[in-house]
C-alpha cells in the first residue's frame, strides 16, 4: 500500500513538474500574462514536488510521529515560499487548497493515526497541474 501510494505521489510530481514545462512553453508564445502564470508554476511544480516527496518518504521510512511533524513543517515553509513568489490567483488557490490538505494530514498525525491519509495531497497536487495545463 505505502509503495502504491509513493508511486501515485512520485507521479503526481513528475505530472506537475511536465505541466509546469509545457506552461512555460505555451506562455513564452501567447503573452507576458501566460509567461508570469507558467513562471508561476514552475516555480510551484518544484515546490510542491520537494514538499510531497517528503512528506511521502517520512510517512513510508518511519512510524515516528515526531519526524513526519517535522516533515510537515517543512512542506509548510515551502508553500510559504511559494505563495510569496506568485501574484496568481488560481496557483495562490491551489497552494491553498494544498495548504489544507497538509493540515488536514498534520491534525490526523496528532490525533495518533499511524498510517495519516495522503490522498488530500495527491489530489490537491494534481488540481495544482490542472491550473498550470494551459
Amino acid at each position: 500500500m505505502a509503495a502504491i501510494r509513493h508511486r501515485s505521489l512520485r507521479r503526481t510530481a513528475t505530472a506537475v513538474a511536465t505541466a509546469a514545462a509545457i506552461a512555460l512553453t505555451a506562455g513564452l508564445t501567447t503573452g507576458c500574462d501566460a509567461v508570469d502564470k507558467a513562471l508561476d508554476c514552475v516555480r510551484t511544480a518544484d515546490g510542491i514536488a520537494d514538499s510531497v516527496t517528503e512528506l511521502q518518504q517520512a510517512v513510508e521510512n518511519t512510524s515516528d510521529p515526531t519526524q513526519w511533524e517535522e516533515s510537515l513543517d517543512s512542506i509548510d515553509k515551502n508553500l510559504d515560499k511559494i505563495g510569496d513568489q506568485t501574484d496568481n490567483a488560481d496557483v495562490n488557490k491551489a497552494v491553498d487548497d494544498l495548504g489544507k490538505a497538509v493540515d488536514n494530514v498534520r491534525t490526523s498525525v496528532d490525533n495518533g493515526d499511524k498510517t495519516p491519509d495522503l490522498s488530500p495531497v495527491t489530489d490537491a497536487a494534481g488540481e495544482l497541474t490542472k491550473v498550470c495545463t494551459p
